[in-house]
């Protein structure tokens, strides 16, 4: 049985690090997984810190070429919907998540993973996420409502033993930022159609009231009936006077995901996401994350 990095189910820490590298031109791929590999994972304690890597599907397929479902591929292209709408494509080599309960500790473990990466890898993209009212996101509504249970995520996020990249996971990683002063001047009764939930108890509301255009219409995805979930860890970022969502979702098949994009920008059927009126994506790229085992492989003799 294949071991999956334990931050990716590591609820109720408040304090968040998402950082995106790009492999120097002169390093070695190898290099770079070697780096993460050797990292120390601090003790997972009320007060600790939990640290999850995901690579670009390409670049661990050139490492670990049996490691990895064989139809998993980097986030190539920009998403285009109707009206013009489109999610950009920014994919980077390496995705770094550092949570914890407090974000001394979360700087501290950050700061060193960057000084372990500086002769291999440049820092893309750096992002401060924290929790708001509990489980809120910067619109006032409840995130993750559609969740699997902590029993139930790891069916929905680990790919199987027996398969290729076994206890591995695939990852989305999306930034958005949120107008807030236009979605804030709606009633509450329209946001709700909006998101297609009640702002207070997070009740999904009837098709008929909510729409197909409603965030819940289009981020809902069945086959045959049946619900495909995927597993949200978003935080919100930022400031008062910007701010927005760290889209960060886990699934062990990526079409769930790439279908719940298409499915946003109208796509599929030209009915685009209401929420995407009062949000912008600013960045999109799609990771690999492997199980412990696999990126134990790369560890240094001292390190195992």
């Amino acid at each position: 049985m294949h071991v999956a990095q334990s931050g990716i189910f590591a609820l109720g820490t408040g304090s968040h690090s998402y950082l995106e590298f790009d492999l120097l031109e002169s390093a070695d791929p190898v290099a770079l997984v070697q780096a993460i590999a050797n990292l120390r994972q601090p003790s997972i304690t009320t007060g600790g810190v939990n640290l999850v890597a995901g690579f670009r599907p390409s670049l661990w397929k050139r490492v670990a070429s049996r490691g990895i479902p064989a139809d998993v591929t980097d986030f190539e292209q920009e998403v285009r919907g109707v009206d013009g709408y489109t999610m950009p494509a920014t994919q980077h080599d390496l995705w770094l998540w550092v949570a914890g309960h407090a974000y001394d500790k979360v700087f501290d473990v950050t700061q060193e993973a960057m000084q372990a990466l500086a002769s291999v890898a440049t820092l893309a993209l750096e992002v401060a996420g924290w929790t708001y009212r509990d489980n809120r996101d910067l619109t006032g509504f409840i995130d993750g409502t559609e969740n699997p249970t902590l029993s139930e995520a790891p069916e929905v996020v680990l790919i199987p033993d027996g398969s290729p990249g076994a206890g591995g996971s695939v990852v989305l990683v999306q930034k958005w930022m949120h107008d807030a002063t236009a979605f804030n001047s709606l009633a509450v009764e329209q946001q709700e159609k909006v998101i297609g939930r009640t702002k207070d108890t997070s009740q999904e509301l009837d098709e008929e009231i909510r729409g197909p255009q409603s965030h819940v219409s289009r981020t809902v995805i069945e086959e045959d009936g049946v619900e495909q979930h995927i597993f949200r860890r978003n935080t919100p970022f930022g400031t008062a006077t910007e701010h927005g969502t760290m889209f960060i979702g886990f699934s062990s098949d990526q079409q769930r995901l790439a279908r719940m994009l298409a499915r946003m920008a109208g796509a599929e059927d030209g009915i685009r996401d209401a929420l995407t009126l009062y949000t912008t994506a600013v960045s999109g790229a799609y990771y690999f994350v492997p199980s412990i085992e696999a990126l134990r492989q790369f560890a240094s003799p001292e390190d195992e």
